[in-house]
């Protein structure tokens, strides 16, 4: 079943009195609890496209679909608090706040969507999912105490603390070795079949594609 599309998508950069076209009539549709994998050479539009579905980035033309709701005819703010409540982000590098403790991250994202959860409903959802990710024994840990892998499992932790319905995920295994990138990517292929979470994903790792249940190719700025 279709949870999120993108219909006829443009994307174009303006250069003084030029201007460059990005993205080309693209039209995706992304099932629930399906892992798709963006691949192509660099410079083929995959993070512009997936900044564009997840809201980060503005499209030139096109609709963007989710839960009913057009999200390219939203204002900034709509599209904050839909992606701040429906959506999660897994990027390259982990980015965790440096002072603040494994489990101050994931009471920080509950924060910013806006939850009212109570104070014991709080602290459930972050053990459950601590343990999920297989880091519960690092919960007062800080980030400069972490393995790369470690970092990238609070950073997914993080985003799906607050039950999101999509998670967008660009070269989430791009900074780490070899090891750690099946762990990172197995834990990823298990959230999207366990916990029904659509998954878009953006990888040059041609190894990490054996967890995609699809795969979409892009070149030159379309759909191939």
């Amino acid at each position: 079943m279709s949870v999120f599309q993108l219909e006829d998508i443009k994307k174009e950069f303006k250069h003084g009195n030029t201007s460059e076209q990005i993205l080309k009539d693209i039209d995706l549709k992304l099932n629930k609890g399906q892992l798709t994998a963006l691949v192509g050479a660099s410079g083929s539009g995959k993070s512009t496209l997936l900044t564009i579905a997840a809201g980060l980035q503005k499209l030139t033309d096109g609709t963007i679909s989710f839960g009913g709701q057009n999200l390219s005819s939203m204002n900034d703010e709509q599209v904050r608090e839909v992606r701040a409540k429906h959506f999660g982000f897994v990027f390259q590098h982990a980015h965790l706040v440096p002072f603040l403790t494994v489990q101050e991250q994931l009471e920080l994202m509950i924060d910013t969507a806006e939850l009212k959860w109570s104070k014991k409903d709080k602290q459930s959802r972050i053990e459950d999912v601590l343990k999920t990710v297989d880091m519960w024994n690092h919960k007062d840990s800080f980030p400069e105490n972490l393995s790369g892998g470690e970092k990238q499992r609070v950073a997914i932790a993080r985003a799906i603390i607050h039950e999101p319905e999509i998670l967008f995920a660009d070269e989430p295994t791009a900074s780490l070795d070899s090891k750690r990138s099946v762990e990172v990517m197995e834990l990823i292929e298990r959230l999207a079949s366990e916990l029904n979470i659509t998954v878009l994903m953006v990888t040059h790792d041609n190894d990490m594609l054996k967890y995609a249940e699809r795969i979409v190719e892009m070149k030159d700025g379309k759909i191939i």
